[in-house]
């Protein structure tokens, strides 16, 4: 089937910020025209700057002195290196307005789809020192707890849409769980771990303060984490102000989603495409041996302005293969599975088409990471 994400990609001009210019200074009155004022003037196209600027929450709520200077610092340091910024920002072009459908549709604030900008850059390839990768950074245990696959074929990590989904819901749950809907602490038990958050909370208000983010003692990286994101946002919601250049991202998604059920090279479909194999690279990061394999992914991204007839045509030529291919198989379930040394929960659960909640129940399982080779996982709850 065909889950149509876009049809638009990312133009490669640039913006400063939202304009309404006049179309004529001699216009006629409206009375001896039959035309109104208004009909001379230009209004901005929407583009995903303007859509996240839209949904901006907290770049203009009041702080305090203290915090108002972390966060100025962080504008400080931003406007100094305007070139970084525009950098960025064109690596964004790709995920950005995605990004933001995903934050709007969760009811978020748009400075949610500003994490990877402080997170990676926006580069989907990123790796760590610590380990930690993709646009999210995610670290491998993390990743793992969260049913991103992880192999030598394929990292959810770096596939887009797959670790976006888990960070927002990450995000979310963590804000639910421990700190009463609370963005703010959430974002920085994102970034320094839920204990290390959770006891500088219960510090702050042994001291009588409300533990909210800016009473927090944290690393020296947690403590700018939510500064960085505010003074990014402000930049973006005026970026001429700064004397900042933004590229120009198109509102619409510049990718669109086949799903598949048979596996593919990118090489081949390159061939049935016409699509550039390097432009097919850039937009599944997550394909590690330029591959995909269905039994850790179905999910394509092709370019945001190829025909729906294309994508159709593409996934049903592929999925037909994938027809022709398969043999009488057993439609049941294996009760068990044994565990063989590269396995990891994640790549279990899609592989019998379990949940990875479900494993974990029926086995007692607390810990995803503490999967041991040879261990027999029982596959349902009888």
């Amino acid at each position: 089937g065909i889950l149509l994400a876009a049809a638009a990609q990312a133009s490669n001009g640039v913006t400063n910020s939202q304009t309404i210019t006049e179309g004529s200074s001699t216009a006629a009155p409206s009375g001896a025209t039959g035309r109104h004022f208004w009909d001379g003037l230009q209004l901005e196209n929407r583009d995903a700057w303007s859509e996240l600027r839209s949904q901006l929450a907290w770049h203009e709520q009041p702080l305090s002195a203290r915090a108002q200077e972390r966060v100025d610092t962080w504008i400080d340091y931003y406007q100094s290196r305007p070139e970084n910024i525009l950098t960025i920002g064109r690596r964004a072009s790709s995920w950005l307005a995605w990004i933001n459908q995903q934050v709007s549709e969760r009811g978020l604030p748009g400075e949610i789809a500003l994490v990877p900008f402080i997170e990676s850059s926006f580069d989907p390839r990123a790796q760590s020192h610590r380990g930690a990768a993709g646009l999210w950074q995610f670290m491998p245990g993390t990743g793992d707890a969260l049913g991103l696959v992880r192999n030598a074929h394929y990292d959810g990590r770096m596939d887009v849409v797959a670790s976006t989904q888990a960070a927002l819901d990450y995000i979310e749950m963590q804000a639910d769980q421990w700190y009463e809907g609370d963005l703010k602490r959430s974002l920085a038990a994102y970034n320094a771990g839920a204990g290390t958050v959770n006891r500088a909370v219960r510090r702050s208000q042994a001291q009588g303060q409300p533990g909210d983010y800016w009473d927090l003692q944290l690393p020296r990286e947690t403590m700018n984490y939510v500064p960085k994101l505010l003074a990014i946002a402000r930049i973006i919601a005026n970026p001429s102000a700064y004397d900042v250049t933004l590229p120009e991202i198109a509102a619409t998604p510049a990718f669109a989603m086949v799903d598949l059920e048979q596996g593919v090279s990118l090489e081949e479909l390159a061939r049935r495409s016409g699509v550039d194999a390097d432009t097919l690279s850039e937009l599944n990061p997550g394909l590690l041996n330029g591959s995909l394999n269905p039994r850790y992914t179905r999910t394509l991204l092709m370019p945001g302005d190829s025909s729906e007839q294309m994508l159709a045509e593409l996934g049903t030529s592929l999925n037909a293969d994938n027809d022709k291919e398969t043999t009488l198989a057993s439609t049941s379930t294996p009760q068990t599975h044994r565990v063989e040394p590269g396995d990891n929960l994640s790549t279990i659960a899609q592989r019998y088409n379990i949940s990875l909640r479900d494993i974990m129940r029926w086995n007692a399982i607390d810990r995803p990471e503490a999967l041991r080779p040879g261990q027999l996982l029982t596959l349902s709850s009888s």
